[in-house]
C-alpha cells in the first residue's frame, strides 16, 4: 500500500505542477459553473441540483481523459515510465497509484463545486441527502472516466491521441442508452445497464441502488485490468 501512496502522491503533485492540469480544471469550472448560474433560477424554484448534475456528467466525459492524457502516453515518451518501472513496484501498483491521483485531484475539483448548493441552502430548506447522493454518483461515474482515461493512455505515446480515444469511450458509453429504440425488452434493458448515465440519474434522484455502485465498480475494474496488463506487455 506504501508503494502506491508513493505513486499517488507523486502523480499528484505533477498534476498541481502541470500548466494543462489548471487549464482543465478552470475550463471545466468555468462550464460548470455558467450551466449552474444559467439554470439558476430554476434551481430556486426546486431548490435542488438536478440541473446541475444533469449537465456535469457529459463534461466529465473530456475532464476525466484530459485530466489522465499524459499519465502513461507522456511518461512513455519522457521516458519516466520505463525508470519507474525499473523500481521495486508492480503494475498494478503503479496503476492505482495514478488511478488515486486522478481521484484525488477530481475530489479537490468537486470540493471546489460546494458553494453552488450551499447558495441555494441559504434560500429555503435543501434536500442535502439527495445533493450528497449526486455527488457520489459524480465520484462514480468519474472514477469510471478517469480508469477508461488510464487505460487509453496506457496503449499510446500521443496524448492526443489518448485523450480522442478515452473521450470517444465516454462519451459512447455515455450515450449509448439513447439507441434503445423500444420502450421495453431485453435489449432496452441491455443497453441501460451499459450506459454511465443511465446509472448516475439514478443516483442523482437521491436513490444510491447497491446495483448503480456495482455497475461503476465493475467498470473501473476492468478499465484499470485491461490498463495494468497492457502496461505489463512493455515488460516483455
Amino acid at each position: 500500500m506504501s508503494k502506491v501512496l508513493f505513486v499517488a502522491r507523486r502523480e499528484l503533485g505533477a498534476y498541481f505542477n502541470s500548466v494543462v492540469a489548471y487549464v482543465v480544471v478552470i475550463i471545466f469550472l468555468v462550464t460548470t459553473g455558467a450551466l449552474y448560474w444559467m439554470t439558476y433560477f430554476d434551481q430556486i424554484n426546486l431548490l435542488s441540483m438536478r440541473g446541475y448534475f444533469d449537465q456535469a456528467p457529459l463534461f466529465l466525459a473530456f475532464f476525466a481523459p484530459a485530466v489522465t492524457m499524459g499519465a502513461f502516453a507522456q511518461s512513455k515518451r519522457s521516458g519516466t515510465l520505463e525508470l519507474l518501472m525499473t523500481m521495486p513496484i508492480s503494475d498494478g501498483q503503479i496503476v492505482m497509484g495514478k488511478f488515486l491521483a486522478a481521484m484525488g485531484l477530481l475530489a479537490v475539483v468537486f470540493a471546489m463545486t460546494l458553494p453552488y448548493p450551499y447558495s441555494l441552502s441559504m434560500l429555503g430548506d435543501l434536500d442535502w441527502g439527495a445533493v450528497w447522493a449526486g455527488y457520489l454518483g459524480m465520484m462514480l461515474l468519474g472514477g469510471a472516466y478517469v480508469a477508461i482515461g488510464l487505460m487509453a493512455s496506457s496503449w499510446t505515446r500521443d496524448q492526443v491521441v489518448a485523450l480522442l480515444v478515452a473521450f470517444s469511450i465516454c462519451l459512447f458509453l455515455y450515450l449509448i442508452d439513447l439507441l434503445a429504440t423500444q420502450p421495453s425488452g431485453t435489449w432496452t434493458q441491455v443497453v441501460e445497464y451499459a450506459s454511465t448515465n443511465y446509472h448516475f440519474q439514478n443516483i442523482a434522484r437521491g436513490v444510491v441502488d447497491v446495483r448503480d455502485v456495482v455497475y461503476y465498480l465493475s467498470l473501473m475494474g476492468v478499465a484499470l485490468v485491461i490498463t495494468t496488463l497492457s502496461l505489463g506487455a512493455r515488460r516483455w
